[in-house]
């Protein structure tokens, strides 16, 4: 039976190196058609949610020029209770979104990270409060900080490093490694362990280290752990991992479909899975509480719990409205209209993401669309609304937008 199962992991994932891990490929081997069962249909929204009503305004909202394509999935009560699709994947070919269209999670990956230093953790394979020099990372920090900062704060972004440090580098094709052994001469915000300050090149690190104490690839590892347990067969780490789907979004600003980089996906922990949306809302029941087989309350306690306060989220009238926002290991918390919400999002060149959920409630929302528009990050909090039967918040409102009759740059 082990030898089974070890065949059916390596068939569907494929299994690499250790050392191979900073230029992976790790896609599964995706099981064509729908995606069956869904509630993606009027006659299967059920709840307090007003699905209606969500619905007409994702559709206007995804009509809009700075959109391409979006899908978006709710778990109501803890139970998957709305998942619909909209827009395009490919404006060129003019190609659906469907239940099965692969995006990129971007930062969400993030969430995915801290949710493993947090099991290997209640295992013993790693421990949290040792500096992140216990391990042969690649990371240097001024005045060799690698020795102080932990494991936990590497995490929680409390490098002291300046926001994104470094990111361009990455950007303009730069190893990681390397990157990170550059960060010795990166300018600090604040002193280590005393701020938060967000990270990519740093925090992937974590891959690394996570690699080093299980003697496995990051990817490999996750893949492991979480994604064939949890029967997220659309899954995958890499670029190779979204163009080999067969159904995938492209990239988009406005009209223009963009060229994809693989820049970030060089940062696993970082920023390196993708999936389709009722894979990414898998993610999201399972890590509310709902697959204690897989993670359990006691490691979720341990990633998600505050660590460090960081500056309001978003922008605009949505910054306005979230208050007491702090940072775990790889997740965000705070307050929105007096209730905890938890979960993280991304942004790539092309691609958004969010994910958030009401511990109390067992209820959620994560959405994916392919464009640099802000706006669909309001749409959790329509939901939220909705479900506690609040005052029209008018977040996805579009009266405040010119009228859409031309291309536009999202």
């Amino acid at each position: 039976m082990i030898a089974l199962a070890a065949l059916a992991f390596t068939g569907w994932y494929g299994v690499h190196s250790l050392a191979g891990d900073e230029n992976f490929v790790v896609g599964p081997r995706i099981v064509g058609g729908a995606q069956a069962d869904l509630p993606d249909t009027p006659e299967e929204w059920e709840g307090r949610i007003d699905y209606a009503a969500l619905d007409r305004q994702f559709a206007a909202l995804t009509a809009r020029p700075e959109m391409a394509g979006m899908a978006v999935a709710v778990i109501e009560n803890g139970k998957l209770s709305f998942v619909r699709t909209y827009g395009v994947a490919d404006k060129s070919t003019g190609a659906a979104v469907t239940p099965d269209t692969v995006f990129r999670w971007a930062s969400v990956s993030k969430t995915v990270a801290g949710t493993m230093a947090a099991t290997l953790a209640s295992e013993a394979s790693v421990d949290l409060e040792a500096p992140v020099a216990s391990w042969p990372s690649t990371l240097r920090l001024p005045g060799g900080a690698q020795s102080r900062v932990t494991l936990a704060q590497l995490l929680s972004h409390q490098t002291g490093l300046t926001k994104n440090a470094y990111d361009e580098r990455l950007e303009d094709g730069q190893s990681p490694v390397a990157v990170r052994g550059q960060l010795v001469a990166a300018p600090l915000q604040c002193q280590p362990g005393t701020c938060h300050t967000y990270q990519n090149v740093a925090f992937d690190a974590a891959s690394e280290i996570l690699a080093q104490a299980t003697n496995r690839s990051y990817s490999d590892l996750v893949a492991e752990r979480f994604f064939l347990p949890l029967d997220m067969k659309s899954a995958s780490f890499g670029m190779a991992g979204l163009t080999g789907a067969k159904n995938w979004a492209r990239p988009h600003n406005g009209s223009q479909v963009r060229t994809l980089k693989e820049s970030y996906w060089r940062v696993p922990a970082a920023a390196g899975v993708n999936s389709n949306i009722v894979d990414f809302a898998r993610w999201m029941q399972a890590t509310m509480g709902d697959r204690e087989d897989v993670i359990p309350a006691s490691v979720l306690k341990v990633a998600q719990m505050p660590r460090v306060r960081t500056a309001r989220l978003y922008g605009g009238p949505l910054r306005q409205a979230i208050e007491d926002a702090n940072y775990g290991l790889g997740w965000r918390s705070f307050t929105y209209a007096g209730r905890l919400m938890r979960g993280h999002s991304g942004a790539v060149d092309g691609f958004r993401t969010t994910l958030i959920f009401e511990p109390q409630t067992r209820t959620g929302v994560v959405v994916m669309w392919n464009s640099n528009w802000g706006r669909p990050f309001r749409v959790p909090f329509a939901v939220f609304d909705s479900y506690h039967r609040q005052p029209d918040s008018n977040w996805l409102e579009l009266d405040d937008l010119p009228e859409a009759t031309a291309d536009a740059e999202g």
